[in-house]
């Protein structure tokens, strides 16, 4: 870099870089130029590379030439818009920017809006906006919905997007789309600013960052900075026994906490927050030094998280376990060392989490991943070797959610009243939603304005009117009310009641009866009526949700079809999921993986064999009174599923009496009191036919039928939508609430409008995020004439893991582990060979 180049900052920045004995980086400078000659951009950059001050710099750089504004000075808009993803980001950005801009005493005042900011300082912003404005997508559709929009938004010059790669792919995604395609025509000379980590594909960034004109190849400018130091990563080498299944990694506790005691100031991150809660126990139970150990993660109080943050950035302390809460750009004073306690199941994932460790470009981020379980162990090299080429999984940018655009076109609608035609065109320049025809526009605006044709005679379900000049407007100021009470596309997942009942006389199921425990919605409706499973010591005939009750008899069996899996949040990625299969058939992947996990393979190969990376390896073997069959599909835990339940469907219509199975990211075991080995080897059926992409067409129509999943779905496709409210003033409607006013308009719209632009909406959810179906699709294509059969005369070792699974009950602390050994134990010496007959 010239010395000259610095020559173009305003004085205060010269002067400030200078006292500081730096110089500003070349992509620092890169980004201002770009901005100054009226481009939007995207910054790719890595960890420590000066990403958030290059973001503002464009920023800070023009107000610093504007100067203070003079009192009584007409009134001036926000000049910058940054939004985050994480609430906490938001105030630590804050936190970080607000130290230059005081050392420079530059004119700029910089204020954030999030869900925690106080309603009196929410209105004080609109009153007198700040220079700078740091907030989060749902803030943003807030302010635009307001009748003020226009004049708050109209001298807006730039948008920073911090971390954008996480925002892109998800529903708050689409609504930050939506609402940036608002702000480019309130403010015309708006230019949009990404700030991403390293990415598959730039281009779909680029092209999100800019208006989509119907075939253009319109796109934002690059600039994307190499180098830096290489991160230190290890997958822990333990003393222990590395456990062949579970998830809690207890086995390692002790050496995860000499880590901790090792390093000045250590991030542990794990998947779930059940996970959090277990680790953070667990270190303090032998935390026999004292150490100040703290929890984060999205269930705790406000406040809690708030001191946890302030204590981080101040280095006072040693450790804190978190969630996906702090996996994002934050810079938490002098973090030295992350610990993954889990497999992080995306490359992606992974290179952020380790970012948070040294957050300076020059120095290593050093990181230690912990497995829970041999499968693990392979996926945490696996993600190491990805992090050190550089691989990336990032799932790419899907089509716009249609819940999404209902909600955004209501919030349209309270902002002031809208022309569909030039909304539609609006909408179109958002690249998630560039395809959406005029066709599909109307069905939306027809949703908001009357709830589609079996609901337009319910006057509540009539939110927007058509006014004599052709514009849509709101039918009444309350509406406009509970839209802001209830914008945002993030719906939790509640935990069902499980109510025991029983049949009268005639075979109905009687009111009343015990309350056994809770259960997670998700895993209650992937169930048809009829299927069984283990829950509190007892195997369960689920009979059906009614309200937000899972209603259950016994089952008078002990087999339950389909046994509870506590399994991770994430699914397996792609990449990774390819990388395990390359490792399994490739022997020199598999010089870095410790002794034990290489002879568990070596074993496997003995007793049956390790299946090529294009190939797929089926197993069946009796053991007891059952037959067994495993499949090696490395697919995730959400393709698994619903392979496991079209599966059993077919194996059932050919006789075969499945009578269940259960699923890991890794594979599939279904278990039938016939021999499945004699029947695939006489073909009936057939391996080939069994597993033919046809299932994917009837067999999964008449499940989601039958199954609770699509009215689960749809539920939270109606909150998104507006359909259904979750808060009123004042109150708050429950869960129970909520079900059971989704169930009613399920039923209602299957029955009288089976193609409702919801329904369409809800199924589209099912497919990519709940069923994983485009995954399973390319899977069945890509084995098609590559599927080998052992028929065994013993369990496999690589079965193991999945055997382990069945019957499986979640029991939380020691005893789980205790429980999963003696399991182990047993199957163990059965796959070696070593049990007696």
């Amino acid at each position: 870099m010239r010395d000259s180049d610095a020559l173009t900052l305003p004085a205060p920045f010269r002067r400030w870089f200078a006292d500081k004995g730096w110089r500003p980086r070349t992509h620092q400078l890169e980004l201002l130029s770009h901005a100054e000659a009226g481009e939007s951009t995207l910054l790719i950059a890595p960890t420590g590379a000066g990403k958030t001050l290059a973001g503002f710099l464009p920023s800070l750089v023009d107000l610093t030439r504007r100067g203070r504004m003079p009192p009584g000075s007409a009134f001036v808009g926000i000049h910058t818009l940054y939004i985050s993803p994480l609430k906490a980001l938001a105030v630590d950005i804050e936190r970080n920017l607000m130290k230059p801009v005081g050392e420079m005493d530059l004119p700029v005042r910089v204020e954030n809006r999030t869900g925690d900011t106080p309603q009196g300082k929410r209105q004080r912003q609109k009153l007198n906006p700040p220079d700078i404005l740091l907030t989060t997508p749902e803030q943003l559709a807030l302010l635009l919905a307001d009748a003020e929009a226009e004049r708050f938004f109209k001298d807006l010059r730039y948008v920073v997007l911090d971390e954008l790669h996480s925002l892109v792919t998800s529903k708050r995604g689409h609504l930050l789309s939506l609402g940036i395609a608002r702000l480019r025509r309130l403010a015309p000379r708006l230019q949009s600013i990404g700030l991403s980590a390293t990415v598959a594909e730039p281009m779909e960034l680029q092209r999100w960052l800019v208006a989509q004109a119907p075939d253009s190849d319109d796109h934002a400018g690059l600039i994307t900075v190499s180098g830096g130091a290489k991160p230190e990563i290890s997958v822990l080498r333990s003393d222990n026994h590395v456990p062949w299944a579970g998830h809690s990694a207890r086995y390692a506790i002790a050496d995860v906490y000499e880590a901790i005691k090792a390093h000045g100031t250590t991030l542990l991150f794990v998947n779930t927050r059940s996970q959090a809660e277990m680790l953070f126990q667990e270190l303090w139970t032998i935390n026999d030094d004292n150490l100040p150990i703290a929890l984060h993660h999205g269930s705790l109080d406000v406040a809690q998280r708030r001191r946890v943050e302030a204590a981080m950035a101040e280095n006072r302390l040693r450790a804190v376990v978190a969630t996906s809460t702090l996996d994002l750009g934050i810079d938490w004073g002098d973090v030295d060392l992350v610990v993954h306690v889990g497999a992080p199941k995306g490359a992606s994932r992974l290179a952020q989490r380790i970012g948070r460790a040294n957050h300076r470009m020059d120095e290593p981020s050093r990181a230690i991943l912990v497995p829970a379980n041999r499968f693990e162990v392979m996926e945490c090299q696996a993600a190491l070797d990805a992090n050190y080429i550089g691989a990336q999984d990032t799932p790419p940018i899907g089509r716009g959610a249609l819940d999404v655009l209902a909600q955004h076109v209501l919030g349209m609608a309270c902002a002031s009243p809208f022309d569909a035609v030039e909304l539609h065109a609006e909408i179109a320049s958002a690249l998630p939603y560039r395809a959406l025809s005029w066709e599909t526009f109307e069905r939306v605006v027809d949703l908001v304005a009357t709830g589609g044709y079996a609901l337009r005679t319910y006057e509540r379900y009539a939110r927007i009117r058509k006014t004599k000049e052709g514009l849509w407007r709101v039918s009444n100021p309350m509406v406009a009310q509970q839209y802001r009470l209830n914008v945002g596309t993030i719906v939790e997942s509640p935990m069902l009641n499980v109510r025991l009942v029983k049949r009268n006389a005639r075979g109905s199921l009687r009111r009343g009866g015990m309350s056994l425990g809770k259960v997670e919605e998700y895993f209650l409706e992937m169930l048809s009526p009829g299927d069984t499973f283990l829950f509190s010591g007892k195997v369960l005939r689920f009979e059906g949700i009614r309200e937000n009750e899972c209603l259950v008899s016994p089952a008078f069996s002990f087999d339950p079809k389909v046994p509870s899996y506590a399994g991770g949040k994430f699914p397996l990625s792609t990449y990774l999921a390819a990388q395990v299969r390359k490792m399994l058939a490739e022997p020199i992947r598999r010089g870095p993986l410790p002794d034990q996990v290489r002879d568990w393979l070596a074993l496997q190969e003995d007793v049956s064999m390790l299946p090529r990376e294009d190939e797929l390896l089926v197993e069946t073997f009796p053991r007891g009174s059952r037959h067994y069959m495993v499949i090696y599909a490395f697919e995730g835990r959400l393709a698994h599923q619903t392979l496991g339940m079209l599966i059993t469907r077919r194996l059932d219509r050919a006789g075969l009496k499945p009578l269940g199975f259960v699923a890991t990211d890794y594979s599939l075991a279904v278990w039938a009191l016939d021999d499945l080995g004699a029947a695939f080897r006489t073909g009936a059926p057939s391996l080939a036919e069994l597993l033919d992409e046809d299932m994917l067409g009837d067999d999964l129509e008449a499940w989601l039928n039958e199954s609770f999943l699509l009215k689960r779905t749809f539920r939270n496709c109606a909150v998104i939508a507006g359909l259904i409210d979750q808060r009123h003033p004042g109150k708050e409607k429950t869960g129970r609430q909520i079900t059971v006013s989704a169930d009613l308009i399920y039923d209602v719209l299957r029955m009288h409008e089976p193609d409702h632009i919801l329904l369409e909406a809800t199924r589209n959810d099912a497919a990519t995020g709940l069923l994983d179906i485009d995954r399973l699709g390319s899977m069945l294509k890509r084995i098609k004439g590559h599927v080998s059969h052992r028929r065994l005369d013993r369990i496999s070792p690589l079965a193991v893991p999945v055997m382990l699974e069945i019957g499986r009950e979640s029991v939380h602390g020691e005893a789980q582990d205790f429980l999963l050994t003696e399991a182990a134990d047993e199957l163990i010496s059965e796959a070696m060979g070593l049990k007696e007959e």
